[in-house]
């Protein structure tokens, strides 16, 4: 017998939902989806742009070799090799240092995916080397988008360091203003701690097989009305290493499949349900425990939140200063030469 998780399976939210940040795995604490919440946002200090020709003397920098020659790294300060090419302490911090907080927050927590930016570090060194010892970085087509994508990789950088909130925003009262205005979305639903027997029925199997299937689900249902019968026991069957077998670990109502949930709800404290007939097969629920829904506290979720604030207010400083640098230098558009460009390429 094999073990299932009877659970819905998670949307995939982006990064801006809040309730993306505060959800955590299924396994250890299932919880709640919920709308990303609105933050309440003070006012914004209307920028002010740079002059045309000073911005652009800001924002683009003398020209520099597409790659520049490694510096000799200290023997002592290298972190991984391969060939000629080396990965130091500093090209790792400066790696570390240009990705968001949130990635920075989940490498420092699995230290295999730290080992796995370095392996991709020195993939594209070596690459890099090779283009460039073939000069291929000198042909007019990959020198046109290289320069390109400098000139994009410049505004946005720049656009970044005019959008950038102060260190001390938000504040307390902020984040208590956002916290009460969105207590709903913390709320985490009522959870349920189950274990389960799964007798699999192949969708389309012949009558051999349903047969086979309804046979071991009345072996499974004989030795559960046995006195003293052990659930995990049952569960795990033959296989006796399958420590965890059946074990579904503390699942949230709304993750719950319907089929499934509507016979938990009725179920007492160790109880077990009837055999429950899905499209995979026959699950029997056992109810280990009950958590009562519960609203997290500002404590719970403030690393989270203050980070879902600065990005909002991050996107509203953008959108104003670029505001204002049209309105300060609006654009001109020869409409008619645009309808002519368009029409030249579609012949």
């Amino acid at each position: 017998m094999t073990t299932v998780h009877l659970v819905k399976p998670l949307r995939s939210i982006g990064l801006a939902a809040v309730v993306a940040t505060f959800v955590a795995p299924i396994d250890a604490s299932a919880q709640a989806q919920a709308p990303a919440p609105r933050t309440v946002q003070a006012p914004v200090r209307k920028p002010q742009p740079q002059p045309a020709a000073q911005a652009q003397a800001a924002a683009t920098p003398a020209p520099a070799p597409v790659a520049a020659a490694p510096k000799p790294t200290a023997p002592e300060n290298v972190i991984a090799r391969v060939g000629e090419t080396n990965i130091s302490a500093d090209d790792l911090r400066s790696y570390v240092a240009a990705l968001a907080p949130r990635e920075q927050a989940a490498l420092a927590k699995d230290p295999a995916m730290l080992s796995q930016a370095v392996r991709l570090l020195l993939a594209n060194r070596l690459v890099l080397q090779e283009a460039v010892a073939k000069k291929w970085d000198q042909q007019p087509a990959v020198a046109a988008q290289l320069e390109r994508a400098r000139e994009g990789a410049v505004v946005e950088l720049y656009l970044q360091s005019v959008s950038t909130p102060p260190a001390n925003f938000p504040s307390e009262d902020d984040l208590q203003k956002v916290y009460e205005a969105n207590r709903a979305a913390f709320l985490m639903p009522r959870q349920f701690q189950l274990s389960q027997i799964f007798v699999a029925v192949p969708k389309e199997g012949d009558k051999a097989a349903e047969d086979k299937a309804k046979q071991e689900l009345d072996d499974v249902q004989r030795k559960l009305k046995a006195p003293g019968a052990d659930f995990a026991a049952i569960a795990r069957g033959d296989n006796n290493a399958a420590k965890d077998a059946g074990d579904l670990g503390w699942v949230a109502e709304n993750q719950i499949r319907p089929e499934i949930r509507n016979q938990v709800m009725g179920l007492a404290k160790n109880s077990v349900s009837e055999p429950i007939k899905l499209d995979d097969g026959w699950h029997i629920i056992k109810l280990i425990d009950t958590k009562a829904s519960y609203t997290r506290t500002l404590p719970e979720v403030r690393d989270q939140l203050v980070l879902q604030i600065r990005s909002e207010r991050s996107n509203m400083m953008r959108r104003a200063y670029l505001a204002e640098l049209l309105k300060q230098h609006p654009p001109v558009l020869n409409e008619l030469a645009l309808s002519s460009l368009l029409d030249a390429s579609k012949k």
